[in-house]
């Protein structure tokens, strides 16, 4: 755990020993704080206790109901615990009020993800995106703010570019937002530069998304193995938020069947509003892909809530519309097959082991290149260019040297086939693939 002094300093490596609390209104919630202690335990925070109150609304002032905040108040005593993290979102009065009937350091939910996002973070853009999503949270606590978001505190929800002494103030802090936008709107236009290039060389882009911790990054290495670029392989370990920074990869499994391959940010549960709208461009990357491949933790009992989570965040960002293939990952340690209902293609595999990753390749190449249309195509000597072109976007299972010409036998896109036809000599059985 970073902890910095009052000129962002950091001071040393500290661990938290802290409580959990949640408000219980009508569905339970036993998932979501074991959600809420995944998060706390990737932010190196231990877990020491639970509090849990069942009301019909929350209190104004300190959330949980008088009589549960002095119950806290003597488990944080009797626990030795320096921190209390709550399952909801917090005010300003609320953080306040509550540090001080507990005498310790009070966080919500939000801020433990923004800390675990801004440790996280590697890009000039993952940066700014994660301390704009600070300076949102913050900006309307400045008012009741305690040791929680204090200047001077420290610790969990003060890590990162976001802890400045000036960004105590309103118009500091508002000067700073716009400032991050007007940085993240020149780096979107990067982006879309990017994005127009990709789409001139017409190189379709597969996205994988799903709940964090689904096997995300570790898919994307099985499938550079598989293009035999191991030396791009992306960060994967056993733990919720292990990456950040979408990672771009160009995948070609055979020749002419070339895609880009993106790995987004994982989602969970109650993601602060601040962060999916600071992550819009980055997330927009998803909205434009070409196909997405939604992944799935298949060994988690509660798969079917992470599932409509991230459907959510995804007609969200406006890529509600687009076609998905469902991917059940970590089936090597499933107690059964999931069963799935989302109506799309479903495909069960384990990232770990390689099983069934050949399905999921075959699915992909169905959804990206399955118009293309197997033919021969006898292009003459003096069109060199044409030969060129279709060597660098077709697949291409043989090529012949004939008398009048390369005999091509390949797999093309429908419009190429329809724009160079005069050189075809035929479409094999197969026809369409």
């Amino acid at each position: 755990m970073l902890r910095f002094n009052e000129n962002n300093e950091v001071i040393r490596n500290e661990e938290y020993r802290a409580i959990l609390v949640g408000l219980q209104l009508k569905d339970d919630i036993s998932y979501s704080m074991d959600e809420l202690e995944g998060l706390a335990e990737a932010d190196n925070v231990e877990v020491i206790g639970r509090l849990i109150q069942s009301l019909e609304k929350p209190n104004t002032a300190t959330l949980i109901g008088k009589g549960k905040v002095e119950e806290l108040s003597e488990l944080c005593s009797n626990m030795e615990a320096d921190m209390v993290i709550f399952n909801d979102e917090l005010s300003g009065v609320q953080l306040r009020n509550l540090e001080e009937a507990t005498g310790v350091r009070v966080i919500d939910r939000t801020i433990l993800i923004l800390d675990i996002f801004a440790d996280r973070a590697d890009s000039r853009e993952g940066k700014l995106q994660v301390e704009l999503a600070q300076l949102q949270y913050r900006m309307p606590r400045l008012t009741g703010f305690g040791k929680s978001l204090s200047r001077l505190g420290g610790g969990i929800g003060t890590r990162g570019p976001g802890e400045k002494k000036l960004e105590t103030d309103r118009r500091h802090i508002a000067g700073r937002i716009d400032d991050i936008k007007a940085e993240l709107r020149r780096l979107g236009k990067t982006r879309q530069v990017q994005r127009s290039g990709r789409e001139k060389s017409q190189i379709p882009v597969v996205a994988l998304m799903g709940y964090t911790n689904s096997g995300k990054s570790a898919i994307m290495n099985r499938l550079l193995e598989l293009s035999r670029k191991e030396d791009k392989t992306v960060s994967s370990q056993d733990m919720l938020f292990a990456t950040l920074d979408t990672q771009h990869r160009r995948i070609e499994l055979e020749p002419g069947s070339e895609f880009i391959l993106i790995d987004t940010v994982g989602f969970v549960s109650k993601l602060p509003h601040s962060l999916i709208e600071a992550f819009k461009s980055t997330l927009d990357e998803v909205k434009y892909a070409d196909l997405l491949v939604h992944i799935v933790d298949g060994a988690y009992e509660n798969r079917d809530f992470q599932i409509d989570v991230t459907d959510k965040v995804i007609k969200q960002i406006g890529a509600g519309n687009k076609e998905k293939i469902m991917v059940y990952n970590k089936m090597d340690i499933a107690q059964e097959k999931p069963v799935d209902v989302s109506g799309c293609d479903a495909v069960y595999i384990s990232a770990r082991t390689g099983e069934n990753v050949d399905q999921l390749v075959q699915k992909i190449k169905e959804k990206v290149f399955g118009s293309r249309i197997e033919a021969y195509m006898l292009v003459p000597y003096d069109k060199g260019a044409v030969t060129s072109y279709l060597c660098e976007n077709s697949e291409i299972i043989s090529m012949e040297y004939k008398e009048n010409g390369t005999l091509i036998h390949g797999r093309f896109a429908g419009e190429d086939f329809g724009k160079y036809q005069k050189y075809s000599t035929g479409v094999t059985e197969d026809g369409a693939i």
